[in-house]
């Protein structure tokens, strides 16, 4: 249980969370900055972080489709 608390001590900032969430998102990252994000990033931010990302890709995703089939594009 230690463990745990002192993850959720951990004094990263919840920018640098979104920040390594929208990398891992687009999928590259080096090993080094992966490994200072583990040791730095708050886990609660970056689960808060992770979900935002993901509601934003939802979101622009539904956008598109929204434009695609509205402009006609999509009609063969």
């Amino acid at each position: 249980m230690s463990g745990l608390k002192e993850a959720a001590a951990r004094r990263g900032t919840f920018w640098q969370s979104m920040r390594a969430v929208a990398w891992s998102f687009f999928g590259v990252r080096r090993g080094a900055d992966h490994q200072r994000d583990v040791e730095r990033l708050n886990p609660l931010h970056v689960v808060i972080a992770g979900l935002i990302g993901a509601g934003v890709f939802i979101a622009l995703l539904v956008l598109l489709v929204r434009w695609v089939v509205g402009s006609g594009i999509a009609a063969g």
